[in-house]
């Protein structure tokens, strides 16, 4: 009887020691179960961190990207937009350059044909012409030799026209035409005031002056022909008709030394005795 019990007794014990195992592998799996929704949630959070991070990670790329690529292509437009305003620089400087050569080319076809127009005013010898046409002539687009030919026809024209308004001057006052005189005299001087000619046409406009009644307005002209005159003969007859427009115009002193000054400078000039009679005069007179 003793053996079935101990088996009852084995068999229970057993059967407890299945079910405690049974128990502890139940607590087990339900520690096992719960560390893996553990794991599972911390996965799960891994993940989410790692989408987030990857879709940030992205987003930066993309903004540095095209933060480059808007640098890059704004270089760019810079670039080809300085590169444009050159190339327009460039080719409004050849526009101009074009037009000016243009302009300079008409200039100079113009100012060839009008050079040619005086050239032969010049040639045929037309006195008056050339001087009336060089202040034209010479603001043309000229070369140095033509310039230096045009001033220098002008410059003999010039004289060549003093030369015979002053013979026309010593013509009208031979017949005491005197205001006529004068008009010759002054166009005289206006075509060519530093004229060799000059002092004798000064001193036959103070003469036209004088007879006219303007004894005033030929002092001012006879007072340096008096003093600084290159021919000695001009110098006399400078001061013999300085002396009788001061006597005109009752500047007696100033008459009478003039005439001292005649007299001593030039001992020997014709105007001497007139001057001595002349100064006695005044002296008794005046």
């Amino acid at each position: 009887m003793r053996e079935p019990y101990d088996e009852l007794s084995e068999i229970k014990r057993e059967i407890i020691e299945s079910r405690g195992l049974v128990i502890k592998t139940n607590n087990l799996t339900n520690a096992l179960a719960a560390d893996l929704k553990s794991i599972a949630k911390r996965q799960q959070s891994y993940e989410r961190r790692l989408w987030w991070n990857s879709a940030t990670a992205y987003l930066v790329f993309v903004v540095v990207a095209f933060t480059f690529l808007k640098f890059a292509w704004d270089a760019r437009v810079d670039a080809i937009k300085s590169e444009t305003d050159q190339k327009t620089q460039e080719a409004d400087r050849l526009r101009k350059e074009v037009r000016d050569q243009g302009k300079r080319e008409e200039d100079r076809g113009r100012a060839e044909a009008k050079a040619a127009q005086y050239y032969e005013l010049v040639r045929q010898g037309k006195r008056q012409e050339i001087v009336d046409g060089y202040d034209a002539i010479k603001k043309e687009d000229l070369t140095k030799t033509e310039q230096a030919a045009f001033a220098d026809a002008n410059e003999k024209a010039r004289s060549e026209l003093a030369a015979l308004a002053y013979q026309q001057g010593l013509d009208k006052a031979r017949v005491q035409r005197w205001q006529e005189a004068a008009t010759s005299y002054e166009e005289s001087l206006k075509l060519k005031e530093t004229s060799p000619i000059s002092p004798n046409v000064k001193l036959g406009l103070a003469d036209a002056y004088r007879h006219l009644g303007r004894a005033r307005d030929a002092i001012p002209m006879l007072m340096p022909l008096s003093e600084s005159a290159p021919d000695k003969e001009i110098q006399d007859d400078a001061l013999f008709m300085l002396a009788q427009c001061q006597t005109d115009i009752q500047a007696w002193n100033e008459a009478k030394n003039t005439y001292r000054t005649l007299i001593r400078r030039f001992p020997d000039s014709h105007f001497v005795p007139e001057s001595k009679m002349n100064l006695a005069t005044l002296q008794l007179t005046h």
